[in-house]
């Protein structure tokens, strides 16, 4: 069975910096793209990160560029969301998913192609 756990939340000051790491089992880690998802209340999911099987391609929403950093440990079967520079609006429920498609090369921006998700990590960016 497939297992995310997401941790590394909590509470930050705005311009402060927090790492979320999200820990897999369950499936070759190195064959799948990871992806980071954030929900913030009475707001719709959005995709926030995602990077490559190999950690060769990441990519990233707009307004996190230049302030959020993805990467993966292969070895660790973790992939570490860094967030720097971090916003009131960044507060949301952040959460990791997996994409289904082995050593898929494309993008994988949209919710709905993932398949297991995290319960999720609690960013509250104070201001």
């Amino acid at each position: 069975q497939v297992q995310l756990v997401e941790s590394g939340g909590g509470l930050v000051q705005a311009g402060g910096s927090l790492t979320l790491s999200c820990a897999v089992s369950g499936r070759t880690f190195s064959a799948y793209a990871i992806g980071w998802f954030r929900q913030a209340p009475g707001k719709e999911r959005e995709f926030v990160a995602a990077i490559r099987y190999d950690g060769g391609r990441t990519y990233y929403t707009e307004s996190v560029k230049g302030r959020f950093t993805i990467s993966r440990d292969n070895a660790k079967n973790t992939v570490y969301l860094q967030m720097n520079s971090l916003k009131a609006e960044d507060t949301a429920v952040y959460h990791c998913a997996t994409d289904p498609r082995r050593y898929y090369t494309g993008t994988s921006y949209g919710s709905d192609v993932y398949d297991y998700w995290g319960q999720g990590t609690q960013v509250t960016v104070s201001s």
